[in-house]
């Protein structure tokens, strides 16, 4: 649905980075984060919070992981290894880091929680697991409108297409805890719509790429699509965003 190779894809990618990068930075500062630490970045993209990881907090190395790197591989810095490959291949076993972290990844795979326990064990004792996925606290409840017709029909489109589920995310905490995990907490950041915001133009191109899987689902067609982007840039928009919710856990020991 959102290939790598269409033009505009890493600016789109770029858009939600931007929305969410800084609080992001800010719970891995908090976490401890910083030099000395080995860290895995899962799914990372354009390598934003890789980047960032590097720079500002000042990490030793970061493996950035993604299936296809070519954004990745195009902006080389030291401490930064790219791989390329899918983290649910069994023969995913890139070594032990202080800190694991996949932001926007797990919603899209099958077997969440076989991956969430397989990336924990990529933890060296003491290390720290960050998982950060799509959570839609409003969609089912905020009155019905082209915007929450878009946002159901983005979520059944993406379900059909290539087996995206956010309904599991509120669980991680718990995941986390039964995996034995110590110090789980988690928190929830909901990026207010204002025109011309990167999360609203985020979600304006985010639409206009699945417009074809959003329209099969029946629940919008275009023009309701056209009216929900429409409404992301204008000044009546008054509803809330998908958000994202972050859990973190430490392995014992260390």
């Amino acid at each position: 649905m959102f290939p790598p190779d269409r033009a505009g894809e890493d600016a789109r990618i770029d858009l939600g980075s931007l929305a969410y990068d800084d609080l992001s930075i800010a719970r891995l500062r908090e976490l401890g984060v910083g030099p000395g630490w080995s860290c895995l970045d899962v799914g990372a993209g354009t390598g934003s919070v890789a980047r960032r990881l590097l720079g500002e907090l000042g990490v030793t190395r970061v493996l950035a992981v993604d299936r296809d790197v070519r954004f990745l591989a195009a902006r080389p810095q030291p401490g930064l290894d790219v791989l390329e490959t899918d983290v649910g291949a069994p023969g995913f076993a890139p070594g032990r880091f202080d800190l694991v972290h996949a932001r926007f990844v797990l919603m899209h795979l099958p077997a969440r929680r076989e991956l969430i326990a397989r990336l924990a064990e990529l933890l060296v004792p003491g290390g720290t697991l960050v998982l950060s996925d799509a959570v839609d606290l409003t969609t089912d409840l905020a009155p019905v409108s082209p915007y929450t017709r878009a946002v159901q029909a983005m979520w059944q489109g993406l379900h059909d297409t290539i087996g995206t589920d956010v309904s599991g995310t509120p669980r991680y905490p718990q995941v986390l805890r039964a995996l034995g995990l110590t110090s789980v907490a988690a928190e929830i950041h909901v990026p207010p719509l204002v025109p011309g915001s990167p999360i609203s133009r985020f979600w304006a191109q985010t639409w206009n790429r699945a417009r074809e899987s959003m329209t099969a689902t029946g629940l919008v067609d275009d023009g309701d699509v056209d009216a929900a982007i429409r409404y992301l840039d204008s000044p009546d928009c008054a509803a809330l965003s998908p958000g994202m919710l972050t859990a973190w856990g430490r392995r014992p020991g260390g």
